[in-house]
C-alpha cells in the first residue's frame, strides 16, 4: 500500500528520479524568493531537497504563506538543475521538484528558538524548546551517530562471545563514589530504593551465577555536579564482565573493540593496541595526572634531590619540610619573548603559587631567575636529567648539544603534581606540541585506599569490590595506604573513559578489605548482603570495566560539551527545562508515598 505522505526521502531522489512524479514530505528548511520564482528547501529525517515554484502556479500563493518549519507535504515532478544551480555538498543536488501541490500538515507559531542558527543561543533556551534543537543539523547528525555506534558495539560485544543482560534500576544503595538518587517506596513505608550509580554488584552477581561473559549498554544514575565531560543525573556505559582472567585478559577483550569502534567512526589517527600501560604513581610523577593527554610529548621530572644541597633558599626549605621540586623540559621554547615567560609566572600565581622558576639554555647562554643560585655543576645535572631526557621522548635520541627552557614547580607533593600536570598541558597546547588523533593508555596499579582530607580516616580510593594486589597477606600485613589494587583507568586525550578492576570474590577477604575502610563485619554483610552471600557459594576470579559511551561520542564528535551527544540531557543544575523536571507532586502522591514535607525548611519547598 502507498504511503500518503510521501513516494521517497529528501535525501533520495537523483538524476535517474528526473520526470517522475514524487511526494515529499517535511519540514520548511529555508524559502528563498527570486521574485517570479520560490524556493523551498524541504528537510526530513535523510536530507534536504530544493522544490520550485513559479508564479504563474495555482500553488504559487500558498507557497507564499508558508512559513519557516511548518511540516508540508509537496507532490511535483523532479527535474533536473542546471549547471550553474547544481549544489554538490548535497547529495539530491543535482534535482529539484517542481510543485503542482502543496498540502499544510502543521502550522507554526512564532519560533522561540532558530533552527539554522546556534551561535546567539544560550544553553537554557536550546534545552528548554530541545525538540527544536535536535532539528538542527549538527546535533542530529550526533545523535544518528550515537545510535550507529551503539549498535556497531553491540555487534562486537556479542561477536566476541559476550551476552548481552539488562540488570534492575530500582536497587539498593552502596558506597561506590557518589551520591545515590533514591526513590520512596510506597509499600514499605520509610525505606528506599536507589537508581544505580552502575550495575557493579548485579554483573558480578551474573559470573556468579555463571554467565562468563556479560555486557549491556548501562544506564548509571550519580546525583553529581555537572561538567563539560560528565552530564548530571544519568549517563550510558558500555558495562561488561568476565569469568576466570586476570587484568591482560580484561585489556585484550576490549581494546580491538574500542580501537575499531573508533577507526570506524573517525578519521583521525588511533593509537593501535595493546594500549601503553602506565602504573599510577609515574603517571602522576610523568603527567601529573592519573588521566593522561599521550598527545602531548612533554613529560615531568622529579629533580628535587639537585636543589636539596644548593643556595636556592626557596626550594630548598620547601624540600627539607617534605616537598618536591618538578621540572618540565621543552626544546625551543628558548626562542619565546620574555613576555611569554612573564604570562606563565602570572598564570603560576593565578594557581597560588609564588612564582614560575626557569632556566634558559641558548647556546653558551645560561640565564632565567633560578640559575645565578645553582653551580655549573648543578645546571648541567638538570640539563641532563630535564632537557636530554625531553629530547629522548621527542624523537629517541639524537644531539645531546640543543637548547631549551627547563620550569620548575616546588611545593608540597600533591599540589606540585597538580600544578605541574596543568603546567604540561598549558606549555604543550600554547606552543603547539600536542599532536592530533586519538591516544590510548591503561593507568593501572591504582591505591587500594587514600586518607580522607576532611576526616583523616582510611577510605577506599577508587572501586571498594576491587582485589588487592597480595590478596589477604597484604591487608594484614602491609601499610594499608602503600597497597596497590588490580584496579585500572582506560585513558583517551586526558580523558578517563572507563574504570574497571579484578574484582574481590572472597567474603573473608571483602570483610578485611571494608573494615581497613571503616566498616564493621556486620555491616559489611548487610549492606552488601547479596554479593556477600553469593560470595559464600563459589565465586570465580571476574572482572571487566565500563567505557563510558557518551565521553566516547564527545572525542569522536570532537564536542567540548557532553550535552551536545545526548538527545535530553540535563541542564548544568541537573534540571529538564523542557519536562519541567524534577517538580513538585500532590498531596495524594505525598501521602501514598508516606512522605511529610511539613518537617522541610520552607526554602526547600518549591
Amino acid at each position: 500500500m502507498m504511503n500518503i505522505y510521501r513516494t521517497h526521502n529528501c535525501g533520495e531522489l537523483r538524476c535517474s528520479d528526473v520526470g517522475s512524479r514524487v511526494k515529499l514530505s517535511g519540514w520548511v528548511n529555508k524559502k528563498r524568493d527570486h521574485g517570479n520564482l520560490l524556493f523551498l528547501d524541504l528537510r526530513d529525517h535523510y536530507g534536504i531537497t530544493q522544490c520550485v515554484v513559479d508564479s504563474s502556479s495555482k500553488v504559487f500563493c500558498a507557497v507564499e504563506k508558508v512559513r519557516h518549519e511548518c511540516v508540508v507535504t509537496i507532490d511535483g515532478n523532479v527535474v533536473e538543475r542546471t549547471p550553474d544551480t547544481v549544489n554538490h555538498d548535497n547529495p539530491a543536488g543535482m534535482v529539484e521538484v517542481q510543485i503542482q501541490e502543496l498540502t499544510m500538515l502543521s502550522y507554526v507559531e512564532n519560533l522561540p528558538m532558530s533552527v539554522s542558527s546556534v551561535s546567539d543561543l544560550s544553553e537554557e533556551t536550546r534545552l528548554r524548546y530541545r525538540f527544536l534543537d535536535l532539528r538542527r543539523e549538527k546535533i542530529h547528525k550526533n545523535i544518528i551517530l550515537r545510535s550507529k555506534i551503539i549498535s556497531s558495539i553491540r555487534e562486537k560485544m556479542k561477536k566476541s562471545g559476550f551476552l548481552e543482560i539488562n540488570t534492575p534500576i530500582l536497587t539498593s544503595s552502596s558506597p561506590e563514589g557518589a551520591r545515590d538518587f533514591l526513590v520512596p517506596s510506597r509499600l514499605h513505608p520509610g525505606q528506599f530504593y536507589a537508581l544505580p550509580q552502575a550495575p557493579q554488584q548485579f554483573k558480578q552477581l551474573l559470573m556468579v551465577a555463571g554467565f562468563d561473559k556479560y555486557f549491556q549498554i548501562a544506564p548509571c544514575f550519580r546525583d553529581e555536579d555537572s561538567r563539560a565531560d560528565r552530564s548530571p543525573g544519568e549517563f550510558y556505559q558500555l558495562d561488561f564482565e568476565m569469568s576466570f582472567v586476570t587484568q591482560e585478559d580484561v585489556f585484550n577483550a576490549i581494546e580491538p573493540i574500542i580501537y575499531e569502534i573508533f577507526k570506524e567512526f573517525s578519521d583521525k589517527l588511533v593509537s593501535s593496541y595493546p594500549f601503553r600501560r602506565i602504573p599510577y604513581d609515574l603517571a602522576m610523577l610523568r603527567y601529573g595526572c592519573d588521566k593522561p593527554d599521550l598527545r602531548n610529548p612533554l613529560v615531568i621530572s622529579e629533580v628535587k634531590d639537585i636543589f636539596e644541597e644548593s643556595k636556592f633558599t626557596a626550594f630548598v626549605e620547601i624540600v627539607k619540610n617534605g616537598g618536591v621540586v618538578r621540572a618540565i623540559g621543552v626544546v625551543g621554547a628558548e626562542k619565546q619573548p620574555r613576555s611569554f615567560y612573564d604570562k606563565l609566572n602570572d598564570w603560576a600565581k593565578e594557581h597560588d603559587m609564588p612564582g614560575l622558576g626557569y632556566i634558559i639554555f641558548n647556546g653558551e647562554e645560561v640565564k632565567g631567575p633560578i640559575a645565578k643560585f645553582l653551580t655549573t655543576e648543578k645546571i648541567c645535572a638538570i640539563k641532563e636529567r630535564v632537557l636530554i631526557e625531553q629530547r629522548r621522548q621527542l624523537n629517541g635520541g639524537g644531539s645531546l648539544a640543543f637548547d631549551g627552557t627547563v620550569f620548575f614547580v616546588c611545593s608540597q607533593r600533591k599540589k606540585a603534581e597538580k600544578v605541574s600536570g596543568l603546567l604540561r598541558q598549558k606549555l604543550g597546547t600554547e606552543l603547539g606540541l600536542c599532536s592530533d588523533g586519538f591516544e590510548f593508555c591503561w593507568v593501572v596499579d591504582f591505591p587500594m585506599y587514600e586518607l580522607d582530607e576532611n576526616t583523616g580516616n582510611i577510605v577506599f580510593s577508587h572501586n571498594p569490590f576491587s582485589m588487592p594486589q597480595g590478596g589477604m597477606d597484604a591487608l594484614k600485613n602491609i601499610n594499608p595506604l602503600e597497597i596497590k589494587a588490580y584496579q585500572y583507568d582506560i585513558v583517551c586525550n586526558g580523558i578517563e573513559l572507563s574504570s574497571g578492576a579484578i574484582r574481590n570474590h572472597l567474603p573473608e577477604l571483602m570483610i578485611k578489605a571494608f573494615k581497613i575502610a571503616g566498616y564493621d563485619a556486620e555491616v559489611t554483610r548487610e549492606k552488601f548482603k547479596g554479593l556477600f552471600n553469593a560470595f559464600k557459594y563459589g565465586a570465580p576470579p571476574h572482572g571487566g570495566c565500563a567505557p563510558g559511551i557518551d565521553r566516547m561520542l564527545m572525542l569522536i564528535t570532537g564536542e567540548p560539551n557532553i550535552r551536545e551527544v545526548i538527545a535530553f540531557p540535563l541542564n548544568q543544575q541537573a534540571q529538564d527545562l523542557m519536562m519541567n523536571a524534577p517538580s513538585t507532586i500532590s498531596d495524594h502522591q505525598l501521602k501514598e508515598l508516606h512522605i511529610n514535607l511539613d518537617a522541610l525548611p520552607k526554602l526547600a519547598i518549591k
